[in-house]
């Protein structure tokens, strides 16, 4: 399944980083960057994740919940926000079951091997949980202020 702008957000539960049980409509009344990146702690995911802790303020004052997924693990996540000091929620996904949902677990091609993993997209939700925009293939230097260009000027 591949969700599109106009789709509502779907109910399915999922587990953050910090163990917690929720689900997208539970932001309801917010508006929600949904971002989902390959790994925790590689460079390109890192990069990317920091640049949404440094403007973390910028989408608090626009009533934004920033929200990351990856397939990692909760020690992983939990470790990775640790180490970088993220102020946001990051969700685990290593069943892939949310990225599917999303359509963005894909098959990878390297030179050497093929695998599947999630595409860095990014789905930004309004506060009725309908998606309003989706960016795919982010360049993670300067994605952050397509994001917050994107809410200031159409949410």
């Amino acid at each position: 399944m591949t969700l599109n702008v106009g789709d509502l957000v779907p109910k399915l539960p999922f587990v953050t980083g910090e163990g917690e049980k929720i689900s997208l409509p539970d932001f309801n009344g917010q508006k929600v960057v949904l971002y989902f990146y390959p790994k925790d702690a590689t460079p390109g995911c890192t990069t990317q994740a920091c640049a949404f802790r440094d403007h973390h303020e910028d989408f608090e004052q626009l009533n934004t919940v920033i929200l990351g997924v990856s397939p990692d693990s909760k020690e992983s996540h939990e470790q990775f926000k640790d180490k970088y000091q993220l102020p946001f929620t990051l969700i685990v996904d290593q069943a892939h079951q949310l990225a599917d949902e999303f359509g963005v677990w894909i098959l990878k091609q390297k030179p050497d091997r093929e695998y599947y993993g999630n595409e860095r997209t990014t789905f930004i939700i309004d506060e009725e949980g309908i998606i309003r925009k989706v960016f795919k293939d982010v360049d993670v230097n300067d994605h952050v202020y397509e994001a917050l260009k994107f809410i200031k000027e159409n949410m």
